[in-house]
């Protein structure tokens, strides 16, 4: 399959969401990530249900929503009221991984796990067939504009191997440090879905930044 680009909005203008929303939706990206931090699991805080239903007012694009928060079950629905078409959740997280995933599939959403760097993705072999997609944070979660951790490569490797024959179909998205230094390398190890934030939304040209990523090779 075609690689998809999901730029992350935490990056984006907050005073001028609907102008970066509308950016995306004329650019070639594939989906809109959205982060939502609860200040617990991970040491920020970022938005809830009234930017996210605000956010998918405009949007054209999938909303690819991240929950980077303690007892994610509370809120699936909600997030799913909001308008997520995808729902990670952390490995970390979650006391029982596999209802919830369940209960995304339940919901009509794509199911996803998410992972910190200092997780093994070895961990995921008893659920990797019953998910869509796993996210392989590439910077330890909670803020923006972080350096890539080079071991996220080895990772990828790693959890396309574990998928290969028991969940082809899998999606293998990366999230932090991803730019146009990287962005190859971690296409050939085997990932398929690049979210990009401050690499983005930094560029005075942020349309052509996405189309680049998305035409690698």
């Amino acid at each position: 399959m075609n690689h998809l680009i999901a730029p992350s909005i935490l990056a984006a203008d907050f005073a001028n969401l609907q102008r970066d929303i509308e950016m995306i939706n004329k650019s070639e990206a594939d989906w809109i990530h959205v982060d939502i931090m609860d200040g617990v699991f991970v040491p920020n805080i970022s938005f809830g249900f009234p930017v996210v239903e605000a956010v998918n007012k405009h949007a054209q694009k999938p909303l690819d929503v991240h929950l980077m928060i303690v007892d994610p079950d509370r809120y699936l629905q909600q997030f799913k009221n909001a308008g997520a078409a995808n729902i990670t959740v952390h490995l970390e997280a979650c006391t029982h991984l596999h209802r919830t995933i369940q209960s995304i599939k339940q919901l009509g959403c794509k199911a996803g796990v998410a992972v910190n760097p200092h997780t093994s993705v070895q961990l995921l072999d008893d659920i990797i067939a019953d998910i869509d997609m796993v996210l392989i944070m590439s910077v330890n979660p909670g803020f923006g504009g972080q350096h890539f951790i080079p071991n996220t490569l080895k990772k990828i490797k790693e959890l396309k191997t574990l998928s290969t024959e028991r969940n082809p179909d899998l999606l293998i998205e990366i999230d932090g440090g991803v730019s146009l230094n990287n962005a190859a390398q971690l296409l050939e190890a085997g990932a398929n879905v690049l979210v990009a934030g401050n690499f983005v939304f930094s560029a005075n040209d942020q349309v052509k930044v996405i189309s680049e990523l998305k035409n690698l090779a």
